[in-house]
């Protein structure tokens, strides 16, 4: 299986891009809010993501140097657009069984929400599996962001 990460791609990148969302392993959009640390990040992973030794399905955020009153802004944003039951692990807030996406206009529609919303710069992640030489021509996505994930 072949498997490919683009990173640090920008909003534009993402809105540009043509893929079949059910190659995408997963996605991430990392929210910047100073040069101090202060970040959050959104992300789904299409397989679940652990929680302990089972993989809860939904959308996920974690958080680092967010106060816990913007970390409840989050989590109800992203429960009134995702729906799902939230739960917390660590710096962890999953929302158990939520809608999923992964067309690649709507994780950029949802970047330029949260950045919008939560005063924060974006950058997106979108890994994808069995990705063709020829789709990776067609995908609109920049070679220059790829970066190969070694194995089977």
């Amino acid at each position: 299986m072949t498997r490919l990460r683009y990173w640090k791609l920008t909003v534009d990148d993402l809105r540009k891009a043509q893929y079949d969302p059910k190659k995408v392993l997963i996605w991430e959009i990392k929210c910047s809010k100073d040069d101090q640390g202060t970040h959050f990040g959104v992300f789904c992973y299409r397989n679940g993501t652990p929680w302990d030794y089972a993989s809860i399905h939904g959308i996920v955020f974690y958080h680092n140097m967010i106060t816990a009153d913007e970390v409840g802004k989050i989590t109800k944003f992203l429960k009134d657009k995702f729906g799902g039951e939230p739960a917390e692990k660590g710096s962890r807030i999953f929302l158990k069984n939520s809608r999923e996406i992964y067309q690649p206009g709507e994780i950029a529609d949802l970047a330029v929400q949260l950045g919008d919303t939560f005063e924060a710069s974006t950058e997106l992640t979108v890994e994808l599996e069995n990705f063709t030489a020829p789709e990776q021509e067609q995908s609109n996505l920049p070679s220059s962001k790829i970066l190969p994930i070694p194995g089977k």
